[in-house]
């Protein structure tokens, strides 16, 4: 927990200062709503919020606040020292990718570029997409990419409607946009590699989906981790649900029997 530095400045602002509301603390640590909404719940055991609704330390976080400042703290905590699992599971999540979603200028054309390369790859395949797959189809190229964008814009609006309605979170719309496209990268490369598939290993592309569609589930629980602010668990429970919607929607259509 106290590997990131956000972390231990929010608990070293709360300690020297008492309490202080969500807009002060996002200006001195100039991050995103979603990313202190994220911090703020990981350090849910160690600090309260009163009905004006600011935060200050609860009796845990002022122990850990006095021991950061008398040194308590083991030096690997404060130098970010990580196993290299945790490396690896940061990049499988894109933590690192998503965490620079603050800085929307740079960010936000990424983004809408792996939605525009998505949309034309599946309009090139002829594979309409249907939130998290995929199915042959004889649509015009036009229709097909506006498929592709109408799918990821509704996943966004459906995201964002789950998150209110289950935790009542709000705010950073914009930078969760940009983490659901960003989230897209894996289906948004699919058509790519399907046409590049010998016809004699077509059977690989549903292997090659499935795979390309669980790491989609992971970057969608980060997104909605960065984006809106949620613990991973929480976040599990959205994806999960836009999951359900995604298969009661292909029975409506048809696609399952």
């Amino acid at each position: 927990m106290l590997r990131d530095p956000a972390r231990r400045k929010i608990i070293e602002l709360l300690g020297e200062q008492g309490k202080i509301g969500f807009k002060e603390l996002k200006g001195s640590l100039g991050l995103g709503v979603g990313t202190v909404y994220y911090h703020l719940d990981m350090l849910s055991d160690f600090i309260t919020q009163d009905r004006s609704r600011k935060y200050s330390l609860n009796d845990r976080g002022q122990l850990l606040y006095r021991s950061l400042k008398d040194g308590n703290v083991s030096p690997a905590l404060k130098t970010g020292s990580e196993a290299l699992t945790h490396r690896l599971g940061r990049w499988l999540f894109l933590s690192p990718v998503f965490a620079r979603t603050t800085r929307l200028q740079a960010s936000l054309p990424i983004a809408v570029a792996i939605l525009i390369v998505g949309a034309l790859g599946s309009a090139q395949a002829r594979l309409e997409p249907v939130f998290l797959f995929y199915f042959q189809t004889t649509r015009s190229f036009e229709s097909v990419a506006l498929m592709f964008l109408f799918y990821w814009v509704s996943l966004y609006l459906i995201a964002e409607a789950l998150v209110y309605v289950l935790f009542r979170r709000s705010g950073g719309d914009l930078q969760l946009f940009t983490c659901l496209s960003l989230a897209a990268l894996p289906l948004a490369v699919f058509p790519y590699l399907y046409m590049n598939i010998p016809a004699e290993l077509s059977w690989l592309s549903r292997y090659v989906l499935l795979a390309l569609q669980v790491w989609t589930l992971l970057l969608l629980s980060s997104a909605l981790s960065y984006g809106k602010g949620l613990r991973l668990d929480r976040s599990i429970i959205v994806s999960l649900t836009i999951l359900y919607i995604n298969i009661a929607l292909l029975l409506l259509l048809g696609h399952l029997t």
